[in-house]
This record gives structure tokens, C-alpha cells and sequence, in this order.
């Protein structure tokens, strides 16, 4: 399956994606934001497309023009008790020299449409360490509405931290939709 945005596509990730992920995934301003170490090798960048990546609704984020792999998105299989189900949370990590492009507010936008249209979800969330700048604004522009704030475990990174929870219903998201 694969989804398009105007300047993005966005695919299932396949072993030669391994080193444009190692590209964004070693940089220590990426994964520690999210939650995981930066990668340390190229197999290491491997080994997450066969494990993690391999999930269904896990997509590389690639560059129209370029076909080149900038990123990650998609659905985590992590459910919250809060609104109807169902439902689950995105998430996405971007290559810092495309930051501040709109380039993952896209990406979000066109997950917002696949799991409510083709998943049939009635709520989708996602999250934000309270120190994660870049995510919260994907997060602000894709329209999402902030429901709590929790402490968490980052496991990967071995510590507690501070995260901000947000959410659209399906009705939240369509009535945004007739706004614009």
C-alpha cells in the first residue's frame, strides 16, 4: 500500500531503505526526541526496517522528486481508553535537513485521512515529549486537540519523561475538514 501526499510518498520500508534511515536515525536530534537512541550502525537501521518498520501502517516517508527516504510515519498499534475506539496513535520522525518544510504536517495529514476514510477509526492520537518543539507543531498544524498530560517510561532511552497526549475524533476531524 502507499499513500501520496503533493510532495511526498509514502510506502512500506524495504531493506534498501537502510541507509537513508541510518542517515536520519544516527543524528541525536532525531530518535532521542522520540523516544529511542540514535542508531549506531547501518544494520542496526536494517535490523528496525525488518522488526519495527516491517509493521502494517508503518511507512517510509519518501521525497516525491527524489524518491529518497527522509523519514518515518505511521500507525503504532498503541490504543488510548479515553475516546471511542477504534482507534490508534501516529508516529513520525523526519530527517533534520527537511525540517521546517510542512513536509510531516503533510505526511500526518495523509494518515489523519487513511485512518479515518480507509481504516474506519473513530479516533486517532499522538504525542509529544514536553521538550519535542518540531512535533508539537505537526501537531498543532494537523488540527489536533490536547487531552492530557502524563509521565511515561521512555524504555529506550531509560528514563522518565513528561508527554503531551492529543486527539481528533473522526467528527472533530471532519468538522476541521468543512473549515477549510
Amino acid at each position: 500500500m502507499e499513500l501520496e501526499t503533493r510532495r511526498l510518498i509514502l510506502r512500506p520500508f524495504t531493506e534498501e531503505d537502510a541507509a537513508g534511515l541510518y542517515e536520519y536515525a544516527r543524528d541525536p536530534r532525531v530518535g532521542p526526541a522520540a523516544g529511542w537512541p540514535p542508531h549506531k550502525s547501518l544494520e542496526e537501521s536494517r535490523e528496525i526496517i525488518r522488526t519495527v518498520f516491517s509493521a502494517p501502517d508503518t511507512f517510509a516517508v519518501a521525497d516525491k522528486s527524489t524518491g529518497r527516504v527522509i523519514g518515518s510515519a505511521g500507525f503504532v498499534d498503541r490504543h488510548q481508553m479515553l475516546l471511542p475506539g477504534p482507534d490508534d496513535e501516529i508516529g513520525y520522525a523526519l530527517h533534520p535537513a527537511f525540517w521546517g518544510r510542512g513536509l510531516m504536517p503533510e505526511a500526518a495529514a495523509e494518515l489523519l485521512r487513511y485512518g479515518f476514510e480507509d481504516r474506519g477509526l473513530a479516533a486517532i492520537w499522538c504525542g509529544h515529549y514536553d521538550f519535542n518543539d518540531q512535533s508539537r507543531r505537526v501537531v498543532e498544524k494537523c488540527g489536533f486537540l490536547y487531552r492530557f498530560t502524563g509521565r511515561t517510561w521512555a524504555e529506550l532511552m531509560g528514563e522518565e519523561r513528561t508527554e503531551l497526549h492529543y486527539a481528533l475524533t473522526r467528527e472533530e476531524w471532519l468538522a476541521q475538514r468543512g473549515r477549510n
